[in-house]
């Protein structure tokens, strides 16, 4: 078996066509032996299968014989006729062929010289004479003969066949300028070659065609097919090289550049060198980083682990992942404000006006600041503190903190930990993670780059629990003045002082605020507004404020003062401000729209009576406004995280079977302190000459509106009692008397919290008379004077007392 390489063309060996004389020339190292062409052929001839790709008729090529079977053929044919024929194998892959492996059709031709090879190879040298056809495998394994035919090609010299030579000649003219292996020798024999069919054996020959395919051009005996066949095989090497030259220079191209912005960098850093500047991006961010570390004076461990860092950063490839990493650490740590700031001179009767100046009322909150800011003069140093602000929504809590950080002079920075359920958030994520980062006290530092800033944690009474941890824990260290000292977020991984920051945190309830993080901070109560709180602050804040917001002017708008406390009273009852704000939002759009629409001209009078016109109907009336109307009603006062809040309790009898039926949504507290309520009842009824049987003949239904709000607690003991008591005796209790206080089983009435949320609340619905544990007389002195006026405070210790106040 033969392997007869074509894939470089500088294998050939140079084809020699001298058919112009009909002679062969057969070549030697001494002489030249001329034989006569029209030798004839034999019939019958031995085979030599091709394993690459095929030899076509007129070339003079070199091949080298190893396997034993071919040498043997070679011999063979030597001692005879030194004809032999070449046919190729189907498959590529196949060592042992026989002959129904092979192809029918392939080229015959004449041994004109035999090396012997040092390893007992050979290499001859053949010339390929011409086509033939098997009829007839003889030997169908090797050594294989086969009985042959020969195919003699007829050409029809016609102007086609002409045009195909000459578009033949000028497509491969155009392939060899542009392929530098095909030499000057090879393009001379293609022009001097006169055969038509020759011409395309010898392009077939030399193209890098598929061996099938050179195998189909082999076949084809009708040499028009055959130059048809070969000029669109020279097209698509013609593609294949605009392709291969496109692709070609777009790599010089890279190269180019790559080798110019080589040069130019390697210039660069020459004359870097020579200035004594960094050579590279890498030395000039080390000696960036290492000159900021420097500046920030490390001691102990944290100057040992910055300093380890650093030398490692210096040793990285800039191209590795972790070279990035370390960078970033590096950036979190100079980045962030390690000195300490010393004593900060703050005016406190500056501080006193623009607190003043920013909220009105407050004055819990003020003092404590006021406190603050006096320990710190005195002390001369910065420590901070933490508080917490509670109180319903819109009653200025989140507010308050930027005028606390203006008015010590200090940067703000607020973040909500509402619904956050990962601790990573407060603490940060370990470098081991992708994506890591420091959290939200440490990103905090670094934007507002002071260590004594005031820092406000909104919505701390919403904080989740989840897998991912508790927050809540995380936040014990860093609220506490114990352990912030040494602060450890997980990215740092280094003692950080946040001793320096005055933590302001905002909740609307206690309740779900864990007891250790609560211990933790002082407690301020924010209660709500009352009318007249709430028109001064309009007059002072909201309305200059949405005027502005509406492109309106401070004096285009005049609001009358009934209209305020209307707007108070119909439309925005709530403890906070945020509905009466949204009303005068209201207010301000319609005017403006009126106002660009020509319909009204400034300035405009808002009156009482103007309200439906912007508001619409109001949405509370006087109808709504808590009033006795019959035995078996008495007037509460609660406490919600909404702020303060009146409710009436109801009570019927109906006759029947004795039972006691609650509805409302009650705790179950609130339902112990009803069922405590109706015991004492039933005890003290004889007193007020009720039937003995009545109870037994009469199933009592106790109701607290409204029925789709849950309430809990037993702050409604005494007004459960009295509600009861006027049932049963068919009394009914004074309008305007409203009442709180815990209810014992002997009668004995018990303190309760929030009284100044209720008492705002009673004030906001006109009562006139409050109930109230005696215990709770010291709570009177938080609550304003302006809340308290007008309101008749009757302090009791036992249930005697309260009834004689009800009817």
């Amino acid at each position: 078996m033969i392997i007869f390489v074509t894939h470089h063309l500088d294998t050939f060996a140079l084809p020699y066509y001298l058919e112009k004389n009909n002679y062969i020339m057969e070549m030697n190292m001494s002489d030249s032996q001329i034989i006569p062409a029209d030798l004839v052929l034999p019939n019958r001839i031995y085979i030599l299968p091709l394993q690459g790709k095929l030899i076509f008729p007129g070339i003079i090529t070199p091949m080298v014989i190893q396997v034993k079977e071919d040498i043997n053929v070679v011999n063979a044919s030597l001692a005879g006729d030194q004809i032999v024929g070449f046919l190729l194998i189907k498959s590529e892959d196949m060592e042992t062929p026989e002959s129904d492996d092979l192809y029918r059709v392939g080229t015959v031709a004449r041994i004109v010289k035999k090396l012997n090879l040092p390893d007992g190879g050979l290499n001859i040298f053949i010339t390929t004479i011409k086509r033939f056809k098997v009829k007839k495998f003889i030997s169908k394994q090797i050594p294989i003969t086969a009985a042959v035919e020969y195919i003699d090609e007829k050409v029809n010299n016609s102007i086609e066949i002409k045009a195909l030579t000459r578009a033949l000649i000028m497509e491969m003219k155009l392939i060899s300028e542009n392929n530098p292996l095909f030499s000057e020798e090879m393009r001379l024999n293609m022009v001097n070659i006169d055969h038509p069919g020759k011409i395309a054996d010898f392009i077939a020959s030399i193209l890098n065609i598929d061996r099938k395919q050179q195998q189909k051009i082999l076949e084809t005996f009708d040499v028009r097919k055959r130059m048809e066949s070969a000029l669109v095989f020279i097209k698509k090497e013609q593609e294949l090289l605009r392709i291969q030259k496109k692709i070609q220079k777009q790599i010089n191209e890279k190269i180019s550049k790559s080798q110019r912005e080589y040069f130019l960098k390697e210039e660069l850093k020459a004359i870097k060198s020579e200035l004594g500047m960094p050579v590279d991006a890498k030395s000039q961010e080390y000696n960036r980083l290492k000159g900021k570390i420097e500046s920030l004076n490390f001691n102990g461990e944290i100057k040992e682990q910055v300093e380890s860092e650093l030398e490692k950063f210096s040793l990285m490839d800039p191209n590795s992942s972790e070279f990035i990493v370390t960078r970033n650490y590096l950036e979190t740590i100079v980045s962030l404000p390690w000195n300490d700031p010393g004593v900060v001179d703050i005016d406190m009767e500056k501080a006193q006006s623009i607190l003043n100046a920013d909220h009105y009322g407050l004055e819990d909150v003020k003092e404590r600041i006021l406190e603050y800011i006096a320990v710190q003069v005195l002390k001369k140093d910065s420590k901070g503190s933490i508080l917490c602000l509670v109180g319903p929504p819109g009653v200025g809590k989140t507010s308050v903190g930027k005028s606390i950080a203006r008015a010590l002079g200090k940067k703000f920075f607020r973040f909500s930990v509402g619904g956050m359920r990962d601790e990573a958030e407060i603490k940060g994520h370990r470098r081991t993670y992708v994506g890591a980062m420091p959290g939200k006290i440490l990103q905090g530092l670094k934007i507002v780059k002071t260590i004594n800033p005031v820092f406000m944690i909104d919505e701390i009474d919403k904080l989740g629990v989840s897998y991912q941890g508790d927050p809540s824990s995380a936040l014990l260290e860093v609220l506490d003045p114990e352990q912030n000292i040494a602060f450890r977020d997980h990215y740092l991984d280094l003692p950080f002082d946040v001793s320096h920051i005055l933590f302001i945190t905002t909740a609307n309830t206690l309740d779900t605020i864990p007891s250790p993080l609560l211990d933790r901070m002082e407690v301020i109560r924010l209660s709500g507004y009352i009318n007249e709180e709430k028109v001064s602050i309009a007059k002072k804040y909201l309305i200059p404020k949405s005027t502005k917001k509406t492109g309106l002017k401070k004096t285009d708008v005049n609001y009358d003062r009934k209209a305020l406390i209307a707007i108070a009273e119909k439309y925005a009852r709530e403890a906070g401000l945020r509905n009466y704000e949204k009303a005068v939002d209201k207010i301000h759009r319609k005017i403006a729209k009126k106002a660009v629409m020509k319909e009204i001209t400034f300035p405009v009078k808002i009156s009482e009576d103007d309200l439906i016109t912007y508001l619409k109907k109001p949405i509370f009336d006087e109808s709504e406004q808590k009033q006795i109307v019959k035995p078996g009603m008495a007037l509460g006062l609660a406490w919600t995280p909404l702020g303060g809040a009146t409710l009436i309790i109801e009570a019927v009898a109906v006759t029947g079977k004795e039972g006691f039926k609650l509805t409302g949504q009650m705790g179950d507290v609130m339902q112990e302190s009803a069922n405590i309520a109706h015991t004492y009842v039933r005890l003290i009824a004889k007193q007020f000459h009720v039937d003995r049987d009545y109870f037994e003949n009469h199933r009592i239904h106790l109701h607290i509106p409204a029925g789709a709000t849950p309430k809990d607690g037993p702050s409604a003991g005494i007004t459960m009692a009295s509600c009861l008591l006027s049932l049963i005796t068919c009394k009914k209790i004074r309008n305007r008397l409203a009442m709180t206080g815990e209810l014992s089983l002997v009668g004995r009435v018990l303190p309760i919290g929030g009284l100044k949320e209720k008492t705002i609340a009673a004030k906001r619905n006109k009562v006139k008379e409050i109930i109230i544990p005696y215990e709770n007389l010291k709570d009177l002195d938080e609550i304003p004077e302006n809340v308290k006026k007008g309101i008749t405070f009757h302090p009791v210790q036992t249930m005697d007392e309260v009834i004689e106040k009800l009817f």
